[in-house]
């Protein structure tokens, strides 16, 4: 063969698109943090956009951390203040909200500067600026001081995470009205407050301002509180807000919304007017889509700001992926982080070859915390299956004696036949922490996973866990 014909065929041959990173990350979140750091390890160049100017997504900076962080501090307030040898004449410590919000600035920043280190250790790229797609493998990113940059890579990640569903006929430019991001900027000292929405950030709410003191009226679309939950956990959820002093208006749909300046009035489609000083609007979420310019890849979300995906969390377009609340459920900072590593495993090998647990469990920070995993008593009934219940009331346990968080308790469901258990509900005071001791038994297979490793283990004593020994028993005595 001639050198002219070699040429010719080194000339056909087509060469690959020079990209700058393998893979494009756009949201530092959980989701985000998953897929960039699985494909650092893997050796691909990633680089991360983040609109903030500082990493951690709303899980760190709005949402779970900053809301957890207000509730640990109420609740250790509550527990002062319920506790007289702490307090002098019988006189309650009161602190403001924003007090207490510095305890979770601080957490916040902790959190946001460990979250940093991991991209410089992993030598991930961190791009600070608004991201929007030009076509299938560009971007552009605004910077903070209005100048643009280009971005190119062979697959992208989207991670932006979601916000406050914000209906346009109320106000949030006012100063009395908040959504569950804005209520963190709360710097006067409300004696009531109207939120309107009793989801989870709503009754978590709720209990943060009750513990503060504050006159709350909670008011909800349903019939009942977090109808999702075991029923006796939402009754009991129920029965302590209104024990406490929440005023609870169910099957109730705002008219109209009307912000003053010395209060907030809701007035409700039932013709019920209230007034409080303040108003958090707490009725959802929407999934941060509408500024990725969707349109040049051929991508629609939902009404919800929502993207579909299939099993690798491939949208429709062939080299994006997406994770986390922008694809709904089971919208949880903890199952994010996952679907980003399965997300990044496809984005690697083309497929994923895992998934999420089938039993997620449900971790509620309200005072006291409620933390669920497996069936409810509903569904069981429903599909018929044989059920039994163990329970084990917290103010039986040595510990909660102790510690004098004796409100609550621990209820296990269990086939009645095969002993397996079904379902762990758990309502009290480290409710959260509690539920996976059940959650481990409940992943294992076969005989591991029945009742009676309760009862043949031995649990620490004087310890909350002991809970699963005491119920346990209780469920077991109920066969015949």
């Amino acid at each position: 063969m001639s050198s002219a014909s070699k040429s010719t065929k080194a000339q056909k041959k087509p060469t690959l698109p020079q990209y700058q990173f393998d893979a494009v990350v756009i949201g530092t979140g959980p989701g985000g943090e998953g897929v960039a750091m699985q494909l650092a390890k893997a050796g691909k160049r990633v680089a991360v956009i983040e609109r903030h100017d500082s990493v951690g997504g709303g899980c760190t900076h709005w949402g779970t951390i900053p809301s957890k962080a207000l509730r640990h501090s109420v609740s250790r307030l509550i527990e002062y203040n319920n506790t007289p040898f702490f307090t002098e004449n019988n006189r309650a410590h009161h602190l403001t909200f924003a007090q207490i919000l510095q305890h979770a600035s601080g957490v916040i920043r902790k959190q946001s500067k460990l979250r940093s280190t991991f991209y410089e250790r992993n030598k991930v790229t961190l791009v600070f600026g608004e991201a929007s797609f030009i076509d299938q493998n560009t971007i552009q990113v605004k910077k903070p001081d209005g100048s643009i940059d280009t971005v190119t890579a062979e697959k992208f990640a989207i991670a932006t995470g979601s916000r406050p569903y914000t209906p346009g006929d109320i106000d949030f430019d006012h100063p009395r009205i908040y959504n569950s991001d804005s209520i963190l900027s709360l710097d006067h000292d409300p004696q009531s407050i109207i939120i309107y929405g009793a989801g989870v950030i709503g009754t978590e709410y709720a209990s943060i301002f009750r513990g503060m003191g504050v006159k709350v009226d909670l008011v909800n679309m349903r019939d009942r509180l977090l109808s999702f939950l075991d029923a006796e956990v939402s009754d009991s959820l129920s029965y302590h807000l209104w024990n406490n002093g929440v005023v609870i208006r169910h099957m109730e749909e705002y008219a109209s919304v009307e912000g003053h300046d010395d209060c907030v009035i809701l007035n409700l489609q039932s013709g019920k007017r209230m007034k409080a000083d303040c108003m958090l609007f707490a009725n959802g979420r929407t999934g941060n889509t509408d500024m990725l310019n969707l349109d040049a890849v051929g991508l629609k979300s939902d009404s919800r700001g929502q993207l579909q995906v299939d099993r690798n969390y491939k949208t429709q377009a062939d080299n994006i992926y997406a994770v986390g609340d922008v694809i709904g459920y089971p919208s949880l900072a903890s199952a994010a982080y996952n679907q980003g590593r399965f997300a990044a495993e496809a984005m690697l090998d083309g497929e994923t070859h895992k998934s999420l647990v089938e039993d997620i469990p449900t971790g509620i920070y309200t005072i006291p915390e409620i933390s669920s995993v497996g069936k409810t008593e509903q569904e069981l009934t429903q599909q018929k299956i044989p059920y039994e219940v163990g329970r084990a009331q917290f103010k039986h346990l040595a510990r909660a004696q102790i510690a004098s968080t004796q409100v609550g308790s621990l209820k296990i469901l269990f086939h009645r036949e095969t002993k397996e258990v079904l379902g762990i509900h758990c309502f009290g005071e480290r409710a959260s922490e509690i539920v996976h001791i059940g959650q481990a038994i409940m992943q294992q297979k076969g005989e591991a996973n029945t009742i009676e490793y309760f009862v043949a283990n031995t649990f620490n004593y004087p310890t909350m866990a002991e809970a699963y020994r005491v119920a346990a028993l209780n469920g077991l005595n109920r066969l015949f």
